[in-house]
């Protein structure tokens, strides 16, 4: 499995030429989106499938700065996949000096068009299985 790589943007800096830390949320939801296009899961599919996944909770931990033109590459694990919720570890590096600059975490639930939580293993028990088969990979960069 591919970990995404993000290059920080000039607009994604502040006027210390500092990344914004509230990019690092933005960047968590892209390679998001991108871990489950790698399993076969891709919001476009949930979606059509009237599968949804809200966040529920984030948290953001902030090791070292990066700034304009750095590419950091962004790990997503499950680390929890209980059928109703789904907790996320992501590990940001930037990829020049291959050092850690931010940990997160965010937690989601899968609900229907409606936004009423719904039992994957129920409903979709195929999504069920292969969030569950991933979830027993572990992998590392």
């Amino acid at each position: 499995m591919e970990n995404y790589i993000h290059r920080v943007n000039y607009y994604e800096t502040d006027k210390m030429g500092i990344t914004h830390h509230s990019n690092y949320i933005r960047w968590m939801e892209e390679a998001r989106i991108y871990f489950f296009e790698q399993i076969g899961l891709s919001y476009k599919y949930l979606e059509s499938e009237e599968v949804f996944s809200p966040v529920v909770g984030v948290e953001c931990s902030y090791k070292s700065p990066t700034t304009f033109g750095d590419d950091v590459e962004i790990k997503v694990e499950i680390k929890e996949f209980k059928g109703i919720t789904l907790l996320l570890n992501y590990t940001m590096i930037k990829k020049e000096s291959n050092e850690i600059v931010s940990t997160g975490m965010s937690k989601h639930c899968f609900a229907d068009k409606s936004g009423k939580p719904i039992i994957l293993k129920k409903v979709f028990p195929e999504i069920d299985a292969k969030l569950k088969s991933v979830s027993a990979c572990k992998t590392s960069l």
